[in-house]
């Protein structure tokens, strides 16, 4: 948890590697991923850069692994997944791996192109032989008509796909079946109804050997007279990419051919389910190594790329790269540099430099399964400024617990514990799934801020004694009735009537009994639950939300320690932390006062501390900022204790004097030191000498480096002198409003920050009371009958309760409480501390890039 507290210390260092061992030591790094690179070639057109061939031949090799993945699906063969990711291969591998990715793509493409001629000859035989069989009923219509016999049939001469019979030719063929009305309107037209069509429907669709789609077609017939007229005819088939096909005059030959396109047919199957087994074959085979085949190219892909962010020096002997790193990771990369001048066989060693910047570095908090989901809710706030404090840290306790307070509630958080509880159980199953949803894959993310919002909204609802808006009585209740302050003849109250007045049993000396822990269950049959309900949690709810507050303008000191800004402890930090200790921790301390002085048990024995003079904490408040006195009952005192009324005003007037220390302070500060650091100006001559002098240390110390002896080996730690420009001095006037604006922010957002925390007590509220509404108007329902009947509504109306308190009050309510919960932090704590300003730290790592490219892909 101690690198969560701040972000860590980062260092831009310098590479120098060695081009043979480039692709070596950038494989290294990619694997252990905790180097950020800088572009130092960002005036170079992309298509200029050294290694742009090398991506090109990457780029070609991913649209192959592409065609054969897309090969492998079209036929549902199974891709297996990597049990463990493959290494970046070495350039030698490289070449043989394009040649074998060359190969299956030459293999698959000529078993698609046999498959493809196969397809269209059986395709065409098919057609062929319902041809054959849907026109031999046309002939033998028109054979009768015209009254011929087979005789007289052999006679006429025979043109391919023309028959004279008497004077009628005809053309036979197979089109698409939704092209049909358009095409014996067209032949109509061209014919001015002198053609006469004949069509059969095939039944069974047939495939299409280039797309693999089905089709449903009609075979037809086309009855005409004269060769100008066929030749329209065919031109028109031709247009609707009909198909024609060669049949027989005779009844006879028609038989023949049919029975010789039948066994061809059986033929062709023969050789198309063979080529399909080998088809699958080679495809299984090729799927297994797919995955290892596509995780090495796009590594080398990155590899690359990453290359031709490295400037080449003016000898070309050396690659020179910048990149941020974390301190700790440096002797990784280290042994990254070393690892890739080994690999390569290089004799010269790889080094690197850490060089000094005023760049602000980028923010890396290292984070672990548990704590990403948390950094992940601060992250989409804003990433915070380098070495700024992490809220995320406190969240893992706050988030959970102030969700709690809205979600209390036995009953859904064990649902909502358990669903948490598989995720995290079974987080390995499930992460190596794909295509999760979008929605799952949030869920599962935030598997661990599920299980804790269970755990803590578990221990709230028996504080509150809810389960699913109804009351455990473990520890027996602590109310009793006092009868003799009743008189003679009281008997208990009925539940209707039953109000929790504070009575209890005297006894000399008497001294309450509360309840064990949390709420008495006697509350659940008071009519008074709610007025009792309403004041507990609202005042727990002004409570957490003082002390969250207080707690987040307490962090900002340790950023003021750390940035070195001691001066903001006393002009910030000490007004803002006043300001709220005397309006609203004197409002809570009053709060704990009033439980302790006034109490039930006192009701007979001293009114001024029974509950009857119990005074209203808000209206305590309300007339202190209005300096106004209190207007007491009878027999009761104006204040709790005495000089309560001074000590008020005091605590108002000193949190006004706060506000103008938060407004003057800074300005009047910094007008003050810039005074002081005001110099006199030398003369012409002495500054032009001194200014030479200075000029010429500065050279020296740029052109000469620094080697520190505690440094480990490999790494020269290098010392830049960069001349950069001085800030300009932001203007007074600036200074004044930028104040006068966080004054008036503060101020003001410190009380309706304050009122904001009561949605914690409206949210607790609505959630009960919707239980409970819920419990009485549905699940009740099936109570009320009895015997068989009673079973099977008993049954019926917990069903209907169970998915209406999963789907609202579990989902719809928790992501409610969720929302606020993520508000209260953003807003009312992190607003005290926390910038948000930085910009994240992007590593170079596979496992990321093969992460974003799996999502990309769904």
């Amino acid at each position: 948890m101690g690198a969560m507290f701040r972000s860590e210390k980062m260092a831009l260092a310098q590479l120098f590697i060695q081009p043979e061992a480039g692709y070596y030591a950038i494989s290294e790094m990619g694997e252990t991923g905790c180097v950020q690179f800088r572009d130092l070639n960002g005036d170079v057109n992309v298509f200029q850069r050294k290694f742009v061939t090398e991506v090109r031949r990457c780029d070609e090799m991913e649209r192959k692994l592409r065609f054969i993945e897309t090969e492998v699906k079209k036929d549902n063969v199974r891709i297996p997944d990597v049990k463990e990711l493959p290494k970046a291969p070495n350039p030698r591998e490289i070449i043989n791996l394009e040649a074998h990715l060359e190969k299956t793509e030459g293999d698959i493409k000529q078993l698609m192109e046999n498959s493809v001629n196969l397809k269209s000859n059986y395709l065409e035989l098919t057609e062929l032989r319902h041809v054959l069989e849907k026109t031999q009923a046309f002939f033998s219509e028109q054979d009768e008509a015209n009254g011929f016999d087979s005789a007289h049939k052999a006679l006429i001469p025979d043109d391919h796909n023309i028959s004279v019979r008497g004077r009628l030719g005809f053309v036979a063929g197979v089109i698409n079946r939704e092209r049909v009305p358009a095409f014996e309107r067209m032949l109509w037209r061209i014919s001015r109804g002198n053609v006469f069509l004949k069509r059969a429907e095939i039944e069974t669709p047939l495939e299409d050997p280039t797309t693999g789609n089905e089709h449903y077609k009609t075979v037809f017939v086309a009855f005409f007279q004269g060769e100008q007229l066929k030749t329209r005819i065919k031109k028109v088939c031709a247009g609707f990419h009909a198909s024609l096909y060669p049949c027989p005059n005779t009844q006879q030959e028609r038989v023949e051919m049919l029975k010789g396109v039948k066994t061809r047919l059986e033929d062709l199957q023969l050789v198309l389910n063979q080529t399909q087994d080998h088809r699958n074959r080679v495809l299984v085979s090729v799927a297994k190594e797919l995955q290892n085949w596509s995780i090495m190219v796009s590594k080398m892909k990155a590899i690359y790329h990453t290359l031709n962010l490295f400037n080449m020096d003016v000898t070309k002997k050396c690659l020179i790269g910048e990149c941020w790193v974390p301190s700790n990771d440096i002797p990784n990369v280290q042994k990254a540099l070393a690892d890739g001048s080994s690999a390569c066989g290089s004799s010269i060693p790889s080094f690197l430099n850490v060089i000094d910047s005023n760049e602000l570095p980028p923010t890396f908090i290292r984070t672990n399964k548990f704590t990403r989901g948390f950094q992940n809710l601060i992250d989409a706030y804003g990433v915070g400024s380098y070495r700024e404090c992490n809220p995320a840290l406190y969240t893992i306790i706050t988030f959970p617990f102030l969700f709690a307070v809205m979600f209390g509630d036995c009953g859904h958080a064990i649902i909502m514990f358990a669903f948490g509880l598989w995720l995290v159980l079974a987080e390995k199953k499930i992460g190596a799934m794909k295509n999760k949803g979008e929605i799952f894959s949030i869920f599962f993310g935030g598997r661990y801020i599920i299980l804790l919002m269970g755990i803590f909204s578990f221990y709230t609802g028996f504080v509150y004694n809810d389960l699913f808006s109804k009351s455990m009585n473990i520890f027996g209740s602590s109310w009793k009735v006092n009868e003799t302050a009743l008189g003679e003849g009281f008997t208990l109250p009925t539940h209707e009537d039953d109000t929790i007045e504070g009575q209890f049993t005297p006894r000399e000396n008497y001294i309450g009994e509360p309840y064990f822990i949390g709420m008495d269950p006697v509350w659940q049959v008071s009519k008074n639950k709610i007025i009792f309900g309403n004041s507990f949690k609202m005042k727990l709810s002004i409570i957490f939300g003082v002390a969250h507050m207080i707690f987040g303008v307490c962090v900002s000191t340790f950023n003021y320690i750390h940035f070195k800004q001691k001066m903001q402890l006393i002009l910030q930090f000490i007004p803002q932390i006043l300001l709220l200790t005397f309006l609203f921790l004197w409002m809570v301390i009053m709060m704990f006062m009033k439980w302790i002085i006034y109490s039930g048990q006192y009701d007979h024995i001293d009114t001024k501390l029974g509950s009857s003079c119990a005074p209203s904490v808000l209206i305590y408040f309300i007339n202190m900022m209005l300096f106004k006195n209190r207007d007491p009952e009878k027999d009761c005192d104006e204040y709790m204790f005495e000089s309560q009324g001074d000590v008020q005003r005091i605590l108002v007037l000193l949190a006004l004097l706060c506000i103008p220390y938060m407004l003057l302070g800074k300005p009047i500060y910094i007008m003050v030191n810039r005074k002081k650091t005001q110099k006199p100006q030398i003369n012409g001559n002495q500054g032009k000498r001194n200014g030479d002098i200075n000029q010429g240390l500065e050279m020296n110390e740029v052109t000469e480096n620094s080697t520190d002896p505690n440094a480990p080996a490999g790494q020269t730690q290098v010392s830049h002198q960069h001349e950069e420009e001085e800030p300009e001095e932001e203007p007074m006037g600036e200074i004044w409003v930028h104040s006068a604006i966080h004054t008036i922010e503060y101020v003001l957002g410190t009380i309706s920050h304050t009122a904001s925390y009561l949605r914690l007590w409206a949210l607790s509220l609505a959630h009960s009371q919707l239980s409970e509404v819920l419990w009485n108007m549905v699940f009740q329902m099936g109570l009320k009958r009895e015997g068989f009947t009673g079973c099977i509504t008993v049954y019926i109306f917990f069903a209907v309760w169970a998915v209406f308190t999963v789907a609202i009050l579990v989902l719809m309510e928790g992501l409610s409480a969720f929302l606020h919960t993520l508000r209260l932090h953003w807003v009312e704590f992190m607003s005290k501390f926390y910038s948000g300003e930085g910009y994240a730290f992007d590593p170079f790592s596979f496992k990321a890039i093969l992460a974003a490219e799996e999502e990309g892909g769904e």
